[in-house]
């Protein structure tokens, strides 16, 4: 198991957690943070993890890319680019794991933070926790799959305003736009998100893998596609093990087994 310098990384049976880590610098994102949470990315994309958890320490959950470290850079274009390439590294292991990610917003999530909170296949937010782009204040544009994730979550006008105006949502305001799934008081935040990683981890991973990758493709298939994909998946999970044991179980009259937490 590599250390790490930027955040933490724990794993406990099928749950994997990851924390942001460098709270003095509002968990900002570096050459360093994001190099280091794409190998944790690559990490967690086991059949041996059914869950991971992404927060951060302190106030934050992340304030986006550390512009002081882009300043001091002897080329911040290049500087950036590397950031960039290596946290869409991460977010990608992270859709196409068959994992559910759950993402939990502990505070404020501004730049590439807002771009990664909204990514989580499940995202819960501190009643505390805001929201804002914050990209074109600096004159740089949005990065972290944001222009691929807010035009289908929340639509084109909406992600505009967002983008171009750098307004602030609150919790309340992100859960009415269908920017998250749950808004916890913040003393409950953590809590909520390890019981939620503990039942998450009693379902079905293949049943979830399968969601993740239909999702991925119904904006880009036609519905004759799309259903096709739908039976082919439906079939294959019917062959495994996981399916088999769901049958057998709603057969029986019996909550099924699918391994996970103890």
């Amino acid at each position: 198991m590599p250390e790490f310098d930027t955040l933490t990384f724990a794993q406990s049976g099928p749950i994997t957690s990851i924390v942001l880590n460098r709270p003095d610098a509002a968990n900002g994102m570096n050459d360093t943070l994001t190099r280091e949470l794409a190998v944790a990315a690559a990490l967690c994309d086991t059949e041996a993890t059914k869950v991971v958890t992404l927060t951060g320490a302190g106030r934050f959950f992340s304030a986006g890319g550390d512009l002081k470290s882009m300043a001091a850079a002897p080329s911040p274009s290049a500087f950036v680019k590397g950031i960039a390439d290596d946290l869409h590294r991460a977010l990608s292991t992270f859709a196409r794991m068959d994992a559910v990610l759950i993402t939990a917003i502990n505070g404020v999530a501004a730049g590439a933070g807002f771009s990664v909170a909204v990514t989580g296949d499940l995202v819960l937010a501190a009643e505390s926790a805001k929201f804002t782009m914050a990209y074109t204040k600096a004159g740089l544009s949005p990065d972290g799959s944001s222009s691929y994730y807010l035009p289908r979550l929340i639509g084109i006008r909406r992600t505009q305003q967002l983008m171009l105006t750098n307004r602030t949502l609150s919790s309340a305001e992100a859960l009415d736009w269908g920017l998250v799934t749950e808004v916890l008081p913040d003393a409950d935040l953590a809590t909520r998100t390890d019981a939620l990683a503990e039942e998450m981890a009693r379902t079905s991973r293949t049943s979830n893998a399968t969601v993740k990758r239909l999702l991925l493709g119904t904006y880009r298939n036609g519905i004759e596609e799309q259903m096709e994909l739908e039976g082919r998946y439906i079939a294959d999970c019917a062959r495994s093990a996981d399916g088999q044991e769901g049958i057998a179980a709603f057969v029986g009259k019996r909550a099924p087994d699918f391994g996970g937490a103890e």
